[in-house]
């Protein structure tokens, strides 16, 4: 590892002197790249460089420790121990946040990302929980500077939320939301409930990396684009002009829309934006199934079959069953507090990383 990182070193500053280069400066797509790969690595060089200093102040008190001269010191030899003895706990801390800095990067963790939660098996007591989970993300989005964007929703008569499809827009957005992908359940006693039964009922996430555009070219021949007039249970979301959008990919079948602005074109935009993510996720999906035919994960695969989290209302209780971490403060998680469980499942997926698991993105 340490081979590696002073051949990352000396590729870092070869490519600050080329970042300088008026030459390179003039070539403005590479210059580009170049910029944003030395980005990249700063922070593992910094890191080097702090863990190459412990080791040159160990070196020093080793020598101290050593010296046999006459006029050594005992006293400069017993602080020299204990220099050591701090250095090396220090090393060994560093030498553990350098694996974490090495490991493979998710390629869209930075990127915005999509998310769309549709109503499972419950009724309304289904769709008023989606309503409850698009109001937690809402929240979360505001805590961490996360540009909340409405593109879709179809909600019910009770406010309950039947489908809903909405980005966050912030750089990092897919490292702390891809975890979210899957079924959540919900127990708790609807108002309706006379004889106060707990009722179980679940709604469906799915989080999706946004695509750029030079990553999804679309034919547009494979489109089918209808216009309609927006639809709901009534207010801002109903149009009498028909500026709601549907977009078919006839290729795959897949069928996106977008109702929640005024603006036809904007509309469109939107659309488009969900289609690509879409179709970037399956491309994706096909392509990881082709290296790997097995994607095993001790947190998850994100798959949306899979039940990832319970929000129990009587105990006041949600747990994450990827791994195992129950919190009672359920009030405060819907309303937007989930980094306990989401450092949770980054710490679970480094640990995974660190001891060489086989596996895919979660």
């Amino acid at each position: 590892m340490l081979t590696r990182l002073g051949k990352m070193k000396a590729h870092f500053l070869e490519i600050a002197e080329m970042i300088s280069d008026p030459a390179v400066i003039a070539d403005q797509a590479k210059w580009r790249e170049l910029v944003k790969e030395h980005a990249g690595l700063e922070p593992i060089i910094a890191a080097y460089d702090e863990f190459l200093l412990t080791e040159s102040g160990m070196d020093e008190a080793r020598a101290i420790i050593e010296d046999k001269s006459a006029d050594a010191d005992a006293d400069m030899k017993a602080l020299a121990e204990e220099e050591l003895h701090a250095l090396s706990e220090k090393r060994e801390s560093q030498l553990q946040e350098l694996k974490v800095l090495l490991l493979p990067k998710d390629k869209n963790d930075e990127r915005n990302v999509i998310i769309e939660i549709r109503a499972g098996t419950g009724g309304d007591e289904a769709a008023l929980f989606g309503g409850v989970l698009m109001r937690m993300y809402q929240r979360y989005a505001e805590r961490h500077g996360f540009k909340y964007e409405l593109i879709d929703l179809n909600e019910t008569e009770m406010g309950g939320v039947k489908e809903a499809v909405f980005s966050l827009n912030g750089r990092g957005a897919y490292s702390r939301m891809k975890f979210e992908s899957g079924v959540h359940r919900v127990q708790r006693v609807p108002e309706t409930e006379t004889q106060g039964r707990i009722h179980t009922s679940a709604a469906t996430v799915a989080v999706l990396p946004e695509a750029d555009d030079i990553e999804v070219e679309l034919n547009p021949g494979d489109l089918r684009i209808d216009t309609y007039r927006s639809s709901g249970a009534g207010g801002q979301h109903v149009n009498k002009t028909e500026s709601a959008i549907r977009i078919t990919h006839i290729p795959t079948g897949i069928v996106v829309q977008s109702q929640d602005e005024r603006s036809q074109g904007r509309n469109k935009e939107q659309a488009m934006k969900v289609l690509k993510s879409r179709l970037y996720e399956l491309y994706s999906t096909e392509q990881a199934e082709k290296e790997a035919s097995q994607r095993k994960s001790q947190v998850g695969s994100g798959d949306r079959s899979e039940r990832i989290r319970t929000y129990n209302f009587p105990q006041g209780r949600v747990t994450d069953h990827r791994i195992n971490m129950t919190l009672y403060k359920l009030p405060q998680f819907i309303d937007g507090d989930m980094d306990e469980i989401i450092e949770g499942l980054i710490l679970a997926e480094r640990t995974r990383l660190l001891a060489g698991e086989d596996g895919g993105n979660f």
